[in-house]
């Protein structure tokens, strides 16, 4: 009998040990890898980066406080604390996106959840920071899980006309969403530098990589696209910053667009708006801030100061809702958001994730998430 019990330890642990082997077989992959290894036009063209410099890319932008490079003291006793506050109270409501063709002078906008964001302008579609798996992680085992479905699944998106990436961040840089997306799309991937490293391990052919610097641009389905600056970092492994971050401007013959990514507040973005604005639409991160990193996420507050800055005129919210990524509570960045575009006259679109808005038809913000929060 105790040899039997023994027995079935072994196979049970053996079993455990496969599964979890199983489970991370992908996480060397997912780690991506060092741009500097890679080809040596891209190496050349990152050397020469005004944003490079000791083999690094860096910010330009003076920081108020040093770069956080280790979780601050006691932040697992606090992710430990109010646990309820950092999700939504119930099920999120999810829309089902309508289908057809985009309008061939207009500009509509889906958000998917979290930074995932389908923009229709001018006949064309472009997606931004797509991550459709369930942890924002290198294993699926560990991290934050999503707080709602995505509305639609990668096989049922559009043609999409172009793919616009801001950082290698897990939470919009995801390796199973880049597969899917280049064995299901023809649309091209656009990154700041160095990212097309990461690209090109995870099978995207180099044709359908376009990798820009800062004020850098490239024309994709004739839409103008611009990298433009953020204060952020980035990283995938343990070393930070061996790929650029940025935002982007997408333009059409009349129709223009601001996605900012992953940025704290900096006083750029007010000649961001001079060259390249003003903006229809700006897609703006309000969700994930912190007094520990005021200066790679900006508040809601700041969110509404950068749109104003860009010559914006109405702003959709995005970085919230999907993922709990800092302490704050669930529902606290659209409320202050809500709060600081009535005092201020901002139009604002809250959209439930799957929701189509037409920006010359935005609905009146009406707190849906008011009874999740």
């Amino acid at each position: 009998m105790a040899g039997m019990r023994t027995a079935r330890r072994i196979l049970v642990g053996g079993a455990a040990l496969a599964a979890a082997g199983w489970a991370l077989r992908d996480v060397p992959a997912e780690l991506g890898v060092r741009p500097l290894t890679s080809g040596p036009d891209r190496v050349a063209r990152m050397r020469r980066s005004p944003q490079f410099k000791d083999g690094t890319f860096y910010n330009p932008m003076p920081e108020s406080t040093a770069m956080m490079t280790t979780p601050p003291a006691g932040l697992l006793r606090e992710l430990a604390k109010d646990r309820d506050q950092r999700r939504p109270g119930g099920p999120i409501p999810l829309r089902v996106p309508p289908t057809g063709d985009p309008s061939p002078t207009g500009l509509s906008v889906i958000w998917y959840g979290h930074a995932s964001t389908l923009v229709e302008i001018e006949g064309r579609r472009v997606l931004f920071d797509p991550v459709w798996s369930r942890r924002p992680s290198p294993s699926q085992l560990v991290g934050p899980k999503r707080h709602h479905p995505l509305p639609v699944q990668l096989n049922q998106l559009p043609p999409i006309d172009a793919i616009a990436i801001s950082h290698d961040h897990y939470d919009h840089l995801d390796m199973t969403t880049v597969r899917s997306l280049t064995a299901t799309q023809k649309a091209p991937f656009l990154v700041p530098l160095g990212i097309g490293a990461h690209l090109e391990r995870w099978g995207v052919p180099a044709y359908r990589i376009i990798e820009l610097d800062w004020d850098e641009e490239a024309e994709v389905a004739g839409l103008r696209f611009v990298a433009t600056a953020a204060r952020h970092f980035s990283g995938r492994m343990f070393s930070r910053n061996d790929t650029l971050w940025g935002s982007w401007v997408v333009a059409g013959a009349s129709k223009r667009v601001f996605y900012a990514g992953d940025s704290g507040y900096f006083e750029g973005y007010q000649g961001i708006g001079s060259a390249h604005g003003p903006f229809d639409l700006t897609l703006m991160p309000i969700g994930a801030y912190s007094p520990a990193w005021p200066d790679i996420h900006m508040n809601p507050e700041e969110a509404v100061n950068a749109h104003l800055d860009l010559g914006g005129k109405l702003l959709l919210p995005v970085h919230w809702a999907t993922f709990t990524l800092a302490l704050h509570p669930w529902a606290e960045p659209v409320q202050r958001l809500w709060r600081e575009a009535k005092a201020r006259d901002v139009k604002i679109v809250v959209p439930r994730p799957g929701e189509a808005v037409d920006t010359d038809g935005a609905p009146a913000v009406d707190g849906w998430w008011e009874t999740l929060g």
